[in-house]
């Protein structure tokens, strides 16, 4: 198969999988009232950190190792097709679980939900600039007048802390460059591939999935830089989930590292481990968030 042909069939795949998914979107119905006979359903939402099948495939385990634990209630996982949809379902408090980065942990606490453990270790929440390797990036210079792409412009690890990088090696991120959005971690590495944007943000674990699923595209790719780790995404739940159900879970995710099932749910999320935290773990980022709007931009503008 020609390289033109494999991109093809690449993209396609990667269209077909959102595709596939678009019920995902449908209008849900958030009760936690059980039926007659049943136990009541508490629906976990992830922020996308891939194509809603992919993040389907990755966090479905864990979701089945959950419900195995849980007596009393029952976990449903639910994928989004993008960031804005899913900042709107806990702006709206929909679900009762969340795993939000870490800026939409902060958004997430103005709508009643709190931290009960972070998702991962600190160390690997870092951005990280993906380039061609027949690019000629070099540094940071070098990308002056091109575009580079991102997730969302609300993706701390794979936009705002890539873009506080590029302003403190001097780079005007809203004069230098061109800031393209591009919906998903995927799509910002692949629009680097079609060489549409001269770089592209994202974070590890992302990457290391690229490189394992897509080792011929990943093969003519390198990373260029990285930033400075920061704290990892949490998990949260609304503040009208029962205390039994909130308790029942976090333990559960505090214990995967106990088993060999733990552990190997663990690192098909690319996860290392799940550590206690709660909202006062996460005022190094309201901090850092402050620091990155006086010097470069708002969070929720492009």
């Amino acid at each position: 198969m020609n390289k033109l042909a494999h991109l093809t069939c690449l993209l396609g795949a990667i269209l077909l999988a959102a595709c596939e998914q678009q019920p995902v979107e449908k209008p849900l119905q958030y009760s936690s009232v059980a039926p007659n006979g049943t136990v009541p359903v508490y629906r976990l939402a992830i922020h996308p950190l891939y194509n809603p099948q992919k993040l389907s495939e990755t966090y479905q385990p864990l979701v089945a190792h959950l419900n195995q634990q849980l007596q009393g209630a029952r976990i449903e996982l639910e994928a989004s097709r993008d960031y804005a949809a899913f900042e709107h379902k806990y702006a709206a408090r929909e679900p009762a679980f969340l795993l939000p980065n870490p800026w939409q942990t902060l958004a997430a606490m103005k709508t009643g939900y709190s931290v009960i453990a972070m998702a991962g270790d600190a160390e690997d929440f870092r951005g990280i600039f993906i380039v061609r390797k027949d690019g000629q990036i070099k540094v940071p210079a070098d990308l002056k007048g091109k575009a580079v792409s991102y997730p969302s412009p609300t993706a701390l690890a794979a936009a705002i802390m890539p873009q506080y990088f590029l302003q403190t090696h001097g780079v005007d991120v809203k004069r230098d460059i061109q800031n393209i959005y591009v919906g998903s971690q995927e799509s910002s590495i692949i629009n680097v591939y079609l060489g549409k944007t001269a770089a592209g943000a994202t974070w590890p674990p992302p990457w290391r999935v690229f490189q394992r699923d897509h080792p011929r595209e990943a093969a003519e790719l390198e990373q260029a830089w990285e930033t400075p780790p920061l704290l990892n995404n949490s998990v949260m739940v609304r503040d009208d989930v029962p205390e039994v159900v909130r308790t029942q879970v976090t333990k559960t995710l505090l214990e995967l590292t106990a088993t060999a099932q733990g552990r190997a749910i663990l690192a098909g999320m690319e996860t290392a481990r799940f550590h206690a935290a709660d909202d006062r773990s996460y005022g190094v980022v309201a901090a850092y968030i402050e620091r990155f709007e006086k010097e470069v931009r708002r969070v929720e503008s492009k």
